[in-house]
């Protein structure tokens, strides 16, 4: 796993640098006299503030960016780049009456870790005769043939890609993360709500 901490503070050149590793699990380093491909697959996560000082969450009284300043922030994260992400998440701010309401409260650490086992374990067992072990291998050929789920299923999926808020490469990214709800949840196959709940992930951008 890689973390980049304040993703908008680098530059866009450096961040759109991971868009081809992310999508093919390779690097390719070409030099005048020869090529060199390394493995790099592996799990990124971005994270940054709702603006460049940091205050425009919540009521965003004390914040002193402008408004070009913010679009010019976010900007950096390219299209591309967040098309690549499966999971985008807002993190509100929090008053200490919700903080205090909320501790203790949901699952433990170790009854999430029994979840993921599981899930992953099911992910093998149905993918074993293929040679992969993740959802997160499947191609387009899989997801749209042995592995689709059902029309009625996919309808949310279809609607997007027709309004043009859903390229093709997310379309396939949102049925691996449907996938992975079902196997956490114990289902053998995804439904609706899964689908649902996959491409919700990948509508909160930014503002």
């Amino acid at each position: 796993m890689q973390c980049l901490a304040e993703a908008p503070e680098f530059d866009r050149g450096v961040i759109d640098a991971l868009r081809q590793p992310l999508e093919n699990g390779r690097v390719t380093i070409d030099r005048s006299a020869a090529s060199a491909v390394y493995p790099a697959r592996f799990q990124l996560v971005l994270a940054a503030n709702p603006c460049p000082c940091g205050k425009s969450g919540g009521r965003g009284a004390d914040c002193t960016c402008t408004p070009r300043v913010r679009r010019s922030y976010f900007g950096k994260l390219s299209g591309p780049l967040l098309d690549r992400v499966d999971l985008q998440i807002a993190v509100p701010t929090v008053s200490y009456g919700e903080l205090a309401a909320g501790a203790g409260q949901g699952e433990t650490t170790a009854e999430i870790a029994v979840r993921v086992a599981r899930a992953r374990a099911a992910q093998a067992e149905r993918l074993r005769g293929l040679g992969l072990r993740t959802n997160a291998e499947l191609g387009g050929s899989l997801l749209h043939g042995a592995l689709r789920p059902p029309r009625a299923v996919t309808a949310p999926l279809e609607r997007a890609m027709d309004r043009g808020s859903l390229t093709a490469r997310g379309h396939q990214r949102v049925l691996r993360v449907a996938w992975t709800l079902a196997d956490l949840e114990g289902r053998g196959v995804p439904v609706l709500d899964d689908v649902d709940t996959a491409l919700y992930f990948r509508s909160l951008v930014p503002a």
